[in-house]
């Protein structure tokens, strides 16, 4: 797909550069379209680097192939981030005083803008006329979040990070091939508390699963997320439900998933909980040199739907394994899809670099019959879809 991402010139231009890479990341074009006030906040050459493609700044160059209408002519998409009040009132008027504007009136393309600017000037009427404008003609708003601002101030204002980004823009050009289907997603790694300040855990940030939930919602799923200890923005799309132990991951599920026809279990679970937990901070003082913890095994939650789920209803789970080869990898999952009875598996390998915590993902999907259904890899939002075109 060609995506055009206009950068006009406000501070979170820097944060232009992980939205650029998240689409070149999900093996899209980019063209980059920069305003000459954006370029003083970000770098030609870092833009160039990171899209792989020059960055188009100047009305006036390549007029013998009449480049400022041409971009915005082959674009399948068009991301504008930052979006700054000015170039959103400038967008709203249909003022093309510079390349990004002729762009975006040379488009019938999707547009989506992400909004950075200081809350007052978010607030103010006229911005306020203008997104409703922007919005009754159909352009996509991501944003703002709420946050600290340049400077001392914070609140409502600030760019939302780059992946919500991306992927809110690929998912205005989603199929609406989950219409009218309810999904509840897991997502996040469980804790399980040794005393009021210390937990057992693990390193999975949500990333993965909540690249499920968005994309999903975006297909016109109904998505409900159950996320366990999220290190990263749940969309607003979804409804969600925060959790932090196993054993409150398993019984929020178990509410959820009684209407839902596909669940996703993406969450990271501790297999293990502590048979005791201290009242009080445990003091090594008072423990010597050495702790010994009971650890007692925690009921598996994928199993437990298996054997109650529900007529027609579709079970994933996923299996993070530190496995490197390939052949060993796809036997420990076929055993797992057996034990847990889930209808499908997604198989993939973590370590201390991959998987958990990062921004993308390689996944191999296999069926009940151990077959391969569908392999990914990329941003964690483009196997995020590619797992949901398996299940479709």
């Amino acid at each position: 797909m060609n995506i055009v991402v206009g950068i006009t010139g406000g501070i979170a231009a820097y944060k232009a550069v992980g939205v650029v890479r998240a689409f070149v990341l999900a093996g899209h074009s980019v063209q980059v379209v920069a305003t000459d006030a954006a370029l003083r906040f970000v770098g030609k050459p870092t833009l160039e680097a990171i899209s792989r493609n020059p960055v188009h700044t100047d009305l006036y160059e390549g007029v013998a192939e009449v480049r400022h209408v041409a971009i915005g002519q082959a674009a399948d998409l068009i991301v504008v981030a930052p979006a700054t009040a000015n170039s959103i009132a400038k967008l709203a008027a249909g003022l093309a005083d510079d390349l990004l504007g002729n762009t975006i009136l040379a488009s019938t393309a999707p547009v989506v803008i992400a909004p950075a600017m200081h809350t007052e000037m978010w607030q103010n009427p006229a911005t306020v006329a203008n997104i409703a404008l922007l919005r009754s003609r159909g352009v996509t708003i991501v944003g703002p979040g709420i946050g600290q601002l340049t400077g001392k101030d914070s609140g409502p204002g600030r760019m939302v990070e780059p992946d919500e980004i991306a992927a809110a823009a690929l998912a205005v050009l989603a199929p609406k091939d989950l219409l009218g289907k309810r999904i509840v997603i897991t997502a996040g790694g469980t804790r399980e508390p040794l005393d009021p300040v210390r937990f057992i855990g693990n390193r999975s940030s949500g990333k993965q699963g909540v690249a499920l939930a968005l994309a999903a919602s975006a297909r016109g799923a109904d998505v409900t997320l159950i996320g366990a200890n999220l290190e990263v923005h749940a969309p607003d799309a979804v409804h969600v439900e925060h959790v932090s132990t196993t054993l409150e991951l398993r019984d929020a599920v178990a509410g959820a998933a009684a209407s839902a026809d596909i669940v996703i279990m993406a969450a990271a679970v501790a297999d293990y909980r502590p048979e005791a937990v201290a009242e009080g901070k445990i003091k090594k003082e008072t423990q010597g040199d050495t702790l010994q913890l009971t650890l007692v095994k925690n009921p598996d939650i994928l199993h437990g739907l298996a054997e109650a789920r529900q007529p027609g209803q579709v079970l994933v789970g996923f299996a993070a394994e530190t496995e490197s080869d390939r052949d060993a990898l796809l036997a420990l999952g076929r055993a797992k899809i057996l034990r847990k009875g889930a209808d499908v598996l997604v198989l993939n390998t973590v370590g201390w670099t991959e998987g958990f915590a990062t921004d993308g993902n390689t996944v191999v999907v296999i069926n009940a019959a151990g077959d391969i259904v569908g392999e990914a890899a990329g941003t964690k939002a483009s196997v995020a879809n590619s797992i949901l075109d398996t299940l479709v």
